[in-house]
């Protein structure tokens, strides 16, 4: 077919359009059903794709990497003198099981965000570090809410409690739980360091282990210019290192910014010392749907793709499809019979390979001339 007149070719104009990723797989494998139409007179062979009505989606992606939630440090508080048990890194320890020995004697994991600091008995001050060790009792089956209401008194049951729990560990059962028996931290603790040696001198106030949580998260340092595409709670897929997809959601976004050093964000360019906003990031955290996706990896390099726009139930063509008027504007040339005409059209969202189009008369089925591949 020679070229009509009043427009411009089509050689070049899927290329130059800016275009990222697409939804509705099974749309487009419609719309590219092409069938074989007449050769253009220039040797160009032409074909012909159904105008579709589907989901269309854009996203930015951005290089992310494995880690582990959370970071902590395991300080002893108990008078000893040698590490007697130490875990090994990558062990992961649950409420209730032994961190590390003194002497011994175990240190037990708790959960709870408050330190613990002193020892609990019965005459204790009242203080919000005993509902904790309540919580805690009640949680390991030692006691029930209805024998063992949580508060900030260490009453009868609570001592109770506490002989049930020593018994069951193999423990001394005094009821009093001693300064550094426990250790507290939010939930189960993935060793990642052990700064203590086996038998090595104890010191009370040294670190004795680092670690992170169990549940894996991807971080991901956002560039500033990108901050308002992400919002907390909102999904994101993340390619693995072996191309597979895993779902996510935007679990945090950092509220300060730092510079392309690591250091906090330089201010604008040429401001002393800084690269200005163009190098800062903010770190987002995407908590991943099934944590199992990432197997054993940790500071592996993952892509995680953030939608940037999407239109839903929209009517698309192919981008080859498109023809760029000498006046300006696009159209279409759509099928009728054994002719085809002309159908100017307003563009909207770019896919990868679709874009949104409304044009008076277009509907789904109808079919539009394109290159053939």
């Amino acid at each position: 077919m020679a070229e009509r007149p009043g427009r411009a070719r089509r050689a070049g104009l899927a290329a130059g359009a800016a275009v990222l990723a697409i939804g509705g797989a099974a749309a487009l494998a419609a719309a590219l059903s092409a069938a074989p139409g007449p050769a253009a007179a220039s040797g160009t062979r032409l074909a012909t794709a159904a105008v579709v009505r589907t989901d269309l989606t854009n996203t930015v992606e951005e290089a992310g990497s494995l880690a582990y939630a959370g970071s902590f440090t395991v300080v002893n508080q108990v008078p000893g003198t040698a590490y007697t048990v130490l875990p090994r890194p990558g062990r992961v320890i649950r409420r209730g099981q032994r961190l590390y020995e003194v002497d011994g004697s175990p240190v037990v994991l708790f959960y709870g965000r408050r330190p613990e600091w002193r020892a609990l008995s019965l005459g204790v001050a009242d203080g919000p570090d005993v509902a904790q060790l309540d919580a805690n009792l009640i949680a390991l089956g030692y006691a029930t809410p209805a024998g063992l209401p949580v508060s900030d008194t260490f009453t009868g049951a609570t001592a109770a409690a506490v002989e049930q729990w020593q018994a069951a560990a193999g423990q001394a059962v005094t009821g009093v739980v001693a300064a550094g028996q426990v250790a507290y931290a939010p939930g189960p603790l993935r060793v990642t360091t052990v700064a203590a040696g086996l038998g090595a001198p104890v010191q009370p106030g040294a670190a004795v282990l680092t670690a992170t949580s169990p549940r894996p998260v991807v971080d991901v340092p956002l560039p500033v210019s990108q901050e308002y595409l992400v919002h907390r709670g909102e999904p994101v897929t993340v390619t693995m290192p072996d191309g597979t997809a895993a779902h996510g959601r935007v679990s945090t976004i950092s509220p300060v910014a730092t510079g392309a050093r690591g250091g906090a964000s330089p201010g604008p360019p040429g401001a002393p010392g800084g690269s200005g906003a163009a190098s800062a990031t903010v770190n987002v955290v995407v908590r991943l749907t099934h944590p199992a996706a990432a197997g054993h990896l940790d500071q592996a390099p993952v892509t995680v793709s953030i939608v940037s726009a999407s239109a839903h139930g929209v009517l698309a063509v192919p981008v080859s499809a498109l023809v760029a008027l000498a006046g300006g504007g696009y159209a279409v040339e759509v099928e009728q019979g054994r002719s085809l005409h002309l159908v100017a059209v307003h563009t909207g969202l770019f896919g990868q390979t679709l874009v949104q189009v409304t044009g008076a008369g277009l509907r789904p089925g109808m079919r539009v001339e394109v290159p053939a591949s």
